[in-house]
Protein backbone atom coordinates (compact mmCIF):
# COMPACT_ATOMS: atom_id res chain seq x y z
CA UNK A 1 0.00 0.00 0.00
CA UNK A 2 2.70 2.56 0.58
CA UNK A 3 4.49 2.72 -2.73
CA UNK A 4 0.59 2.55 -4.16
CA UNK A 5 0.00 5.51 -1.78
CA UNK A 6 3.31 7.24 -2.93
CA UNK A 7 2.79 6.79 -6.56
CA UNK A 8 -0.65 8.45 -6.45
CA UNK A 9 0.93 11.19 -4.26
CA UNK A 10 3.56 11.73 -7.08
CA UNK A 11 0.77 11.81 -10.07
CA UNK A 12 -1.31 14.32 -8.66
CA UNK A 13 2.05 16.02 -8.11
CA UNK A 14 2.76 16.33 -11.71
CA UNK A 15 -0.64 16.51 -13.20
CA UNK A 16 -0.65 19.69 -10.95
CA UNK A 17 2.62 21.01 -12.03
CA UNK A 18 1.89 20.68 -15.73
CA UNK A 19 -1.38 21.99 -15.30
CA UNK A 20 0.17 24.99 -13.83
CA UNK A 21 2.74 25.29 -16.44
CA UNK A 22 0.08 25.29 -19.15
CA UNK A 23 -0.90 28.49 -17.73
CA UNK A 24 -4.46 26.32 -16.77
CA UNK A 25 -5.95 27.51 -13.11
CA UNK A 26 -4.36 25.77 -9.93
CA UNK A 27 -6.40 25.38 -7.43
CA UNK A 28 -3.34 26.18 -3.92
CA UNK A 29 -5.65 24.25 -1.51
CA UNK A 30 -4.97 20.63 -3.60
CA UNK A 31 -1.37 21.74 -3.84
CA UNK A 32 -1.20 22.23 -0.31
CA UNK A 33 -2.75 18.81 0.38
CA UNK A 34 0.42 17.19 -1.03
CA UNK A 35 2.14 18.24 1.88
CA UNK A 36 2.47 17.95 6.46
CA UNK A 37 1.70 20.85 8.02
CA UNK A 38 5.36 21.42 8.52
CA UNK A 39 8.08 20.15 6.11
CA UNK A 40 12.29 20.54 5.12
CA UNK A 41 13.89 21.16 2.33
CA UNK A 42 17.62 20.91 2.06
CA UNK A 43 19.96 21.69 -1.27
CA UNK A 44 23.10 23.52 -2.16
CA UNK A 45 22.13 26.82 -0.45
CA UNK A 46 21.03 25.11 2.80
CA UNK A 47 18.44 23.69 5.03
CA UNK A 48 15.15 25.59 5.02
CA UNK A 49 11.66 25.14 7.17
CA UNK A 50 8.27 26.17 6.24
CA UNK A 51 4.73 25.62 7.07
CA UNK A 52 2.06 24.97 4.76
CA UNK A 53 -0.07 27.79 4.96
CA UNK A 54 -0.38 30.81 3.03
CA UNK A 55 3.03 31.80 2.51
CA UNK A 56 3.74 28.72 1.31
CA UNK A 57 1.06 28.13 -1.52
CA UNK A 58 1.87 31.49 -3.06
CA UNK A 59 5.89 30.49 -3.16
CA UNK A 60 4.21 27.86 -5.04
CA UNK A 61 2.16 29.93 -7.70
CA UNK A 62 5.18 32.11 -7.81
CA UNK A 63 7.72 29.21 -8.44
CA UNK A 64 4.93 28.16 -11.32
CA UNK A 65 5.36 31.72 -13.07
CA UNK A 66 8.89 31.61 -12.78
CA UNK A 67 9.47 28.07 -14.35
CA UNK A 68 6.41 29.47 -17.00
CA UNK A 69 8.56 32.58 -17.73
CA UNK A 70 12.12 30.47 -18.04
CA UNK A 71 10.29 28.46 -20.90
CA UNK A 72 9.33 25.24 -18.52
CA UNK A 73 6.88 23.41 -20.58
CA UNK A 74 6.67 20.39 -18.75
CA UNK A 75 8.20 18.45 -15.77
CA UNK A 76 7.83 14.27 -16.35
CA UNK A 77 8.19 11.78 -13.83
CA UNK A 78 10.42 9.27 -15.20
CA UNK A 79 10.55 7.27 -12.42
CA UNK A 80 9.43 6.22 -8.69
CA UNK A 81 11.56 4.24 -6.16
CA UNK A 82 10.51 3.99 -2.84
CA UNK A 83 12.76 3.26 0.38
CA UNK A 84 10.85 2.78 3.95
CA UNK A 85 11.71 4.42 6.60
CA UNK A 86 9.33 2.87 9.18
CA UNK A 87 5.47 1.86 8.99
CA UNK A 88 4.62 5.47 8.60
CA UNK A 89 7.50 6.93 6.84
CA UNK A 90 9.41 6.38 3.65
CA UNK A 91 11.71 8.29 0.73
CA UNK A 92 10.56 8.59 -2.15
CA UNK A 93 13.43 8.97 -5.20
CA UNK A 94 11.95 10.50 -7.76
CA UNK A 95 13.68 11.12 -11.40
CA UNK A 96 12.30 14.03 -13.51
CA UNK A 97 12.61 15.22 -16.59
CA UNK A 98 12.11 18.75 -17.02
CA UNK A 99 11.11 20.48 -20.89
CA UNK A 100 11.99 23.88 -21.82
CA UNK A 101 11.06 25.80 -25.42
CA UNK A 102 11.77 29.08 -25.84
CA UNK A 103 11.80 30.76 -29.30
CA UNK A 104 15.89 31.79 -28.87
CA UNK A 105 16.31 28.29 -27.23
CA UNK A 106 16.15 25.31 -28.58
CA UNK A 107 14.02 22.74 -27.35
CA UNK A 108 15.89 21.06 -24.23
CA UNK A 109 15.36 18.49 -21.62
CA UNK A 110 16.87 18.16 -18.26
CA UNK A 111 16.98 14.98 -16.57
CA UNK A 112 17.37 15.43 -12.40
CA UNK A 113 16.42 13.33 -9.19
CA UNK A 114 14.33 14.71 -6.09
CA UNK A 115 14.64 12.26 -2.95
CA UNK A 116 11.42 13.27 -1.09
CA UNK A 117 10.32 12.56 2.76
CA UNK A 118 6.65 11.16 2.55
CA UNK A 119 5.08 10.78 5.69
CA UNK A 120 1.70 7.78 5.23
CA UNK A 121 -0.79 8.75 7.59
CA UNK A 122 -3.97 6.03 6.83
CA UNK A 123 -3.91 5.70 2.78
CA UNK A 124 -2.52 9.31 2.25
CA UNK A 125 1.02 10.14 1.65
CA UNK A 126 2.32 13.52 2.31
CA UNK A 127 5.90 15.48 1.33
CA UNK A 128 7.80 16.61 4.65
CA UNK A 129 10.97 17.39 2.92
CA UNK A 130 12.87 17.30 -0.08
CA UNK A 131 16.53 17.35 -0.72
CA UNK A 132 17.60 18.52 -4.29
CA UNK A 133 20.33 18.78 -6.46
CA UNK A 134 21.76 22.32 -7.68
CA UNK A 135 18.54 23.27 -9.99
CA UNK A 136 20.39 26.70 -10.18
CA UNK A 137 23.77 25.46 -12.01
CA UNK A 138 21.57 22.79 -14.09
CA UNK A 139 20.00 25.66 -15.44
CA UNK A 140 22.63 27.79 -16.23
CA UNK A 141 24.54 24.51 -18.34
CA UNK A 142 21.64 23.90 -20.45
CA UNK A 143 21.41 27.96 -21.02
CA UNK A 144 17.94 28.29 -19.39
CA UNK A 145 19.22 31.20 -17.75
Amino acid sequence: MPDTAVRRLFERYEKLMNQALGGGDVDPGEVASLYASEFIGAGPAGVMTGKNDQQFTKAVTDGYAYYRQIGTRAMRIRTVRTTPIDDLHCLAHVSWTAEYARADLPETRIDFEVHYLVQLPGNDARVFGWITGDEQEALKTHGII
